[in-house]
């Protein structure tokens, strides 16, 4: 499981990510809103940890772009705001899960591993992907734009399921090496510059909309459907 704690106490936040590492987890940790906002938005995360009350961007706000992005990362709101009102007003906001501090630890890693679980059954289910008027059949392995069918090579039709899979979040270089190549180093080659431009070639070009954009210095992103 990979997750994100933003925490801008560091003895809460290093208390989170140890007893997460001693289990196996990975963990990222961003100290205030801002590094919280860019890394929940440029990286694939099983789970968000949030604490509602960080420097220069407020939890809430965060959840707020990010549900407004179509980010669905499941949150788990980790606050001192107890009061029902700040409850319902987080759950609101489209946070998955609410507790408050003081807590203990076994009883967060119960609900992270529930939260965690169940976005990947809903991931499991998904076996058509559609963005505008792209559809990606999974299981049928066919891609059809338009109405019209296109033909892919094995490795171009699993760079477009991942990239769909992320629609709306910018997708990393290193996040795509990883996954669709299966690599754990950079190999130093253009194989990813070459294969998206085989890829545009094939699903954007003669379309009005293009739907794989590049984001200079970040990585690539699918156009969030309407």
């Amino acid at each position: 499981m990979r997750v994100l704690i933003i925490e801008d106490d560091r003895t809460v936040a290093n208390y989170i990510n140890k007893g997460l590492s001693e289990l196996g987890h990975i963990a990222d940790v961003a100290h205030d809103g801002k590094e919280g906002l860019f890394l929940a938005t440029t990286e694939k995360y099983d789970v968000l940890v949030l604490d509602r009350m960080v420097p220069h961007v407020d939890g809430m706000t965060i959840l707020n772009a990010l549900r407004a992005s179509k980010i669905d990362t499941p949150t788990i709101i980790l606050s001192a705001k107890g009061k029902v009102e700040d409850k319902v007003l987080g759950l609101k906001a489209g946070a998955d899960d609410y507790m408050t501090k003081p807590f203990a630890f076994e009883e967060l890693m119960a609900r992270l591993e529930v939260l965690s679980n169940r976005q990947t059954k809903s991931t499991e289910k998904e076996t058509v992907l559609r963005v505008n008027d792209l559809e990606v059949d999974l299981l049928a392995r066919t891609v059809i734009r338009n109405g019209e069918e296109i033909q892919l090579q094995s490795r171009e039709f699993t760079l477009l399921e991942y990239l769909l899979k992320h629609k709306g979040q910018v997708v990393t270089r290193t996040m795509l090496l990883e996954n669709v190549w299966d690599y754990h180093f950079d190999p130093q080659t253009n194989i990813i510059d070459v294969h998206i431009s085989r890829l545009r070639n094939k699903i954007d070009k003669g379309h009005d909309t293009p739907l794989i954009q590049t984001k200079r210095g970040a990585g690539y992103i699918i156009a969030q459907g309407d």
